[in-house]
C-alpha cells in the first residue's frame, strides 16, 4: 500500500511538471500588444498603391471641367449622378476632373486658372480632407476595420499631394502660363455653388511658358 502510495506521488508530481511546462501563459496586455502589431494597418503603403496604381488608372476617365460646369448648370442631378463618387451618404459628393487654362493669378495658397466657363481655383498650401480619396471612386468603405485607417488613408495621400505634386509645380508657374491640371472637386449637391470652384490637383503639367 505504502508502495503504491508513493508511486502515486511520483506520478502527480511528474505530471505536474509536464502540465506546467506544456502550458504558456502570457499576460493579456501582451497578447493585446501582439494582436494589434500583427493587424497594424499601413496607411503609407495603401496610399502609395492608390497614387501609383489606382489613381492614375482612373485619370483618363476623369471629366472634362468645363463640360461638367455646363452639364451641373443645366441638369445638375445628372451631373452628380454620372460623375460624382462618396464613401457616405449625404450631400458632399466628389468629383475626378481635369481641364485646361491659363493661370490668370497666383497666390501665397492658390493659383488661379481661366478657362472657358469662368475659373478654378487650385490649391497649393491647404491640401486636407477626403476628396482625392474619394474623388477616384475605387476605394471600398467596407474594406477597412475602422474610419481612423480610412483617414489615414487621406492624410497620406494629401501629404504626397503636398510633396511631390505642388512644389515642383509652385517653383515653375508664372501668370499667363497654359496649364493642364486635374484633381479633385467637391461640391455639395443641395447647395449647389459654382462661382469659383476650389480644386485639390492630383497633376499639373504646364504646357506653354509665359515669355
Amino acid at each position: 500500500m505504502k508502495n503504491k502510495l508513493i508511486r502515486y506521488a511520483i506520478i502527480a508530481v511528474v505530471g505536474s511538471f509536464i502540465l506546467y511546462h506544456s502550458v504558456y501563459l502570457e499576460k493579456l496586455s501582451a497578447v493585446r500588444a501582439a494582436a494589434a502589431k500583427e493587424t497594424t494597418f499601413d496607411a503609407a503603403a495603401f496610399a502609395q498603391t492608390f497614387w501609383n496604381d489606382a489613381l492614375p488608372a482612373q485619370l483618363p476617365e476623369a471629366v472634362n471641367l468645363s463640360e461638367l460646369i455646363v452639364q451641373l448648370e443645366s441638369e445638375p442631378e445628372q451631373a452628380f449622378a454620372a460623375h460624382s463618387h462618396a464613401l457616405g451618404i449625404g450631400n458632399i459628393r466628389y468629383f475626378l476632373v481635369q481641364g485646361e487654362g491659363e493661370v490668370s493669378s497666383i497666390s501665397e495658397n492658390h493659383v488661379i486658372i481661366r478657362f472657358d466657363q469662368g475659373s478654378v481655383q487650385l490649391e497649393t498650401e491647404f491640401v486636407y480632407g477626403n476628396a482625392v480619396r474619394d474623388a477616384v471612386g475605387t476605394i471600398d468603405i467596407s474594406d477597412f476595420s475602422n474610419t481612423m485607417d480610412l483617414n489615414r488613408v487621406s492624410e497620406e495621400v494629401n501629404r504626397i499631394i503636398r510633396t511631390e505634386v505642388i512644389p515642383p509645380f509652385r517653383e515653375k508657374v508664372k501668370e499667363g502660363d497654359q496649364l493642364a491640371f486635374a484633381g479633385a472637386l467637391e461640391l455639395n449637391q443641395k447647395f449647389l455653388q459654382l462661382e469659383q470652384v476650389e480644386i485639390i490637383p492630383v497633376s499639373l503639367k504646364i504646357i506653354t511658358l509665359n515669355p
